[in-house]
């Protein structure tokens, strides 16, 4: 899913369970290399958890809030708090384990 400053209270801050949010740009090759795994992961946990994607470049407000400063970058969010991040490209164990 998608998400711009618009539907982000509602999709991820309100959402009662475990949101992964992937801050990610068209232009960023590991972002583009994360984007299988990223599929991967959501398949196989797509009862326990949410996957959102953030585009930095056009949801620029939303990278500043988060103070990302590299990509790709996961926040995990557990009932509207985040718990856990991480930068740069990771395994899909290494997101799963995140998830946990």
């Amino acid at each position: 899913m998608n998400i711009t400053s618009e539907n982000f209270e509602t999709e991820i801050l309100k959402f009662n369970g475990t949101v992964l949010v992937d801050f990610w740009a068209d232009w960023c090759m590991p972002c583009k290399m994360m984007m299988p795994i990223i599929t991967e992961v959501e398949e196989e946990l797509k009862d326990k958890i949410k996957v959102c994607k953030v585009n930095i470049d056009e949801q620029g407000e939303l990278a500043t809030r988060f103070e990302i400063m590299s990509i790709p970058t996961f926040l995990i969010f557990k009932n509207g708090k985040v718990v856990s991040s991480v930068v740069g490209m990771r395994s899909k164990s290494e997101i799963i384990n995140l998830l946990k």
